[in-house]
């Protein structure tokens, strides 16, 4: 179970990881990612609809995202600078219901691969002229 550090409890923290963060859709699921810089640590907050099934459907999908986000807490920890944190809300597509733990999990790795991956090409300076591989 994730500690309570690192979860997202207030709705603004919802709103703008979902308004301003990096989306990453997958089949299941889409992941926002968002630095935070007012905090030090990995936060993760779910969203799971009604669309997804009925409350146990729902709770099962919850549970099984955070176990898979649990797992990759130390990866996307080591995504961070170490100064600041980030904000990760994964929304439950309906496809969800019926998917197994692990592909779940493998499509929160990918994000967290796609974002490092992103974060570290816009760092990559370029000088005017050249081509980014």
């Amino acid at each position: 179970m994730l500690a309570k550090a690192n979860r997202i409890t207030r709705g603004a923290d919802y709103r703008a990881a979902v308004r301003r963060g990096a989306r990453f859709t997958g089949a299941n699921t889409v992941t926002y990612i968002r630095p935070n810089p007012d905090s030090s640590v990995v936060r993760f907050g779910f969203i799971v609809s009604k669309a997804v099934g009925n409350a146990v459907g729902r709770n099962l999908v919850r549970r099984r995202l955070k176990a898979a986000a649990y797992e990759l807490l130390p990866q996307y920890s080591a995504a961070t600078d170490g100064e600041s944190g980030m904000d990760v809300v994964v929304r439950a597509l309906p496809a969800s219901a019926q998917a197994p733990w692990a592909s779940l999990h493998e499509e929160l790795l990918r994000a967290s691969a796609r974002h490092t991956n992103r974060s570290n090409t816009s760092r990559t300076p370029t000088s005017k002229g050249s081509v980014r591989p």
